[in-house]
């Protein structure tokens, strides 16, 4: 590997009971960057990160640590250099949120553990830096899995390390302490150059906070580079086997499967209006079509997900005459109009008269209305 990267795997292979799992794995990552590690469940995420702290052994090559071999330094000489965050349970009986973030200091005393002043104001620092203040005093056993999460990464802050490995950091917690948790990491990368290996679930975190990341699948480090190229047409959906529903790259969404069946309602929609009529509707099992929509509208990629059947003209574009024909006559064969446009402007010209003629013929009606009632 580079040797610009701090820490990085050289040809290693992990698995487990002596049988490889994944072979070949180089990857790395360098001071102030996050790289993080995406796939599916039991692709072998979490036990690259494992082997690569040493909680599990390597079946081949080699983890270079800030230019040198893992496997010839000491613990204590590692813990000065990288913390962990895994999601396995920590036994910690009689201990504070307080004791358990103050072990992060454990690599810099003395053999009796001993805190001084210094060490001391460091946890106090870090468990104010993951707003954890509030329950520190508390027995760790305690409290919920989300302060837990957030105490063991006090913990590792307090350890003032170089590289973080997270697995799975944001799975306990809510979306407020999500994006918390993120954002002090993207502090922690800009203003100290750590540098941070994470796996996520979370695509849509992933491809926000990430520099670089790694796709594992199929027993192997399937792809690698930069957020605008792993999410980039229908890769993610490749990557997870994706056959029911869809995953949108660009707005990092899911949505569930379009409802089949010939439609009982026309949604005239757009400028993120229409998105959450469509959502009901899907809900609600009513199958609809939507438009006229340009590719480029906010309401478009939802409506692509979720119509069956769906009149849309290229991006930026006007409404042209025939669409717009094609449209008014779709809408009076079905007979139910639903409008959730509540402004037109010159380029949304045809809707305002697909409107103006779905309320002339007597078949606009309330979305909510028509959605309670199950679309009869």
């Amino acid at each position: 590997m580079n040797d610009t990267y701090y820490i990085s795997t050289e040809q290693m292979t992990v698995g487990y009971d002596g049988k490889p799992l994944i072979e070949h794995i180089d990857i790395g990552v360098r001071r102030g960057e996050i790289l993080t590690l995406i796939g599916p469940n039991g692709s072998g995420k979490s036990t690259i990160l494992k082997s690569m702290i040493r909680q599990l052994r390597l079946l081949a090559g080699t983890v270079v640590l800030d230019g040198r071999d893992m496997a010839a330094m000491k613990e204590r000489e590692i813990a000065k250099k990288l913390a962990i965050v895994m999601t396995e349970r920590i036994r910690a009986e009689l201990m504070s949120c307080w004791d358990v973030a103050a072990s992060g200091r454990y690599p810099y005393t003395g053999r009796l553990g001993i805190l001084s002043k210094e060490d001391r104001a460091i946890v106090d620092g870090a468990i104010e830096t993951v707003h954890a203040k509030d329950f520190a005093d508390r027995p760790f056993s305690a409290i919920s899995d989300g302060q837990r999460q957030r105490i063991l990464l006090a913990r590792a802050i307090a350890q003032q390390p170089e590289v973080i490995v997270l697995d799975e950091p944001t799975s306990f917690l809510d979306i407020k302490h999500k994006l918390e948790l993120l954002d002090i990491l993207k502090t922690m990368v800009r203003e100290r150059r750590v540098a941070v290996i994470v796996s996520l679930h979370e695509l849509d975190l992933a491809e926000k906070v990430s520099d670089r990341i790694v796709c594992i699948a199929h027993n192997r480090v399937d792809r690698c580079g930069a957020p605008e190229e792993i999410f980039s047409g229908d890769y993610i959906k490749s990557l997870y086997g994706i056959e029911s529903g869809s995953y949108n790259a660009l707005f990092g969404s899911i949505e569930l499967p379009a409802v089949t069946g010939t439609p009982r309602v026309f949604v005239i929609g757009g400028g993120g209006s229409g998105v959450p009529v469509y959502r009901a509707l899907q809900r609600a099992g009513i199958p609809f079509a939507a438009g006229v929509l340009p590719e480029s509208d906010l309401d478009f990629p939802v409506a692509q997900a979720l119509a069956a059947e769906l009149f849309s003209v290229p991006a930026f574009a006007a409404i042209d005459p025939e669409t717009e024909r094609r449209a008014a006559e779709r809408m009076r064969e079905i007979g139910t109009v639903v409008c959730t446009v509540s402004a037109f402007g010159e380029t949304n010209a045809a809707n305002q008269r697909l409107a103006k003629a779905a309320g002339d013929g007597g078949l606009l009606v309330d979305a909510e209305a028509f959605i309670g009632e199950g679309g009869v």
